[in-house]
């Protein structure tokens, strides 16, 4: 392990079910209803991918970016109301793997924004390197695309990166890129398929950096 990347919404903050809650509440405005269990195969994809969906099967008069803003939005005004904490035991992960220098990236389909509030609103911007947003690139999560980005800006082959994923998408897309994954089994992130990743914890607590 030469660098260790980091996905953002159900790994550092468990925030899959308020994206689920607030994108669902977004198209249910426009009269589209969607299940619970219907979203979780959007779970890793970026926003602006998920409503671009929406737009075009149901003609809305939107862009993708516009809703995609007013998610974050509430998103943001959510987090800072409620207190919202990072999750357990992420931050003394990205402590230790920081005092080993090895160099920490995160690669998340949120925009980039979104990443650098969370970031800061947890007192971690410092650990890293490098924060890539997937929402400006040709192909969203499962596509390998923001992990191959992220090596390149890293300097670090893809297979010597190790990287920590709590979805289907996210994984399959790590694993594409020639990543070692890690897929960590939230269930606030929907029933999801991580067999792709390497090895699957069920907590943050039970990654040992030193057997990577």
């Amino acid at each position: 392990m030469k660098a260790f990347i980091f996905d953002m919404d159900g790994v550092i903050i468990d925030s899959e079910p308020l994206h689920n809650k607030i994108v669902r509440s977004i198209l249910a405005e426009n009269n589209i209803i969607v299940t619970n269990e219907e979203f979780n195969k959007f779970t890793g994809m970026a926003s602006t991918a998920v409503f671009d969906i929406f737009i075009k099967q149901n003609n809305l008069p939107y862009t993708p970016e516009q809703l995609s803003k007013r998610q974050m939005d509430k998103l943001k005004n959510y987090i800072v109301e409620h207190h919202v904490k990072p999750i357990e035991g992420i931050i003394p992960l990205i402590q230790k793997l920081h005092d080993k220098n090895i160099p920490l990236a995160i690669a998340s389909s949120s925009p980039l924004d979104m990443i650098e509030f969370t970031t800061k609103k947890f007192g971690i911007n410092e650990y890293f390197t490098t924060l890539i947003s997937g929402e400006d690139l040709p192909h969203s999560k499962p596509a390998p695309d923001i992990y191959l980005k992220t090596a390149k800006m890293l300097n670090i082959a893809p297979s010597d990166c190790v990287a920590l994923e709590d979805s289907k998408n996210g994984s399959i897309a790590a694993k594409s890129a020639g990543m070692y994954c890690i897929g960590f089994a939230n269930p606030n992130s929907g029933n999801q398929d991580l067999s792709a990743a390497n090895i699957i914890v069920n907590k943050i607590t039970d990654i040992d950096i030193n057997k990577l």
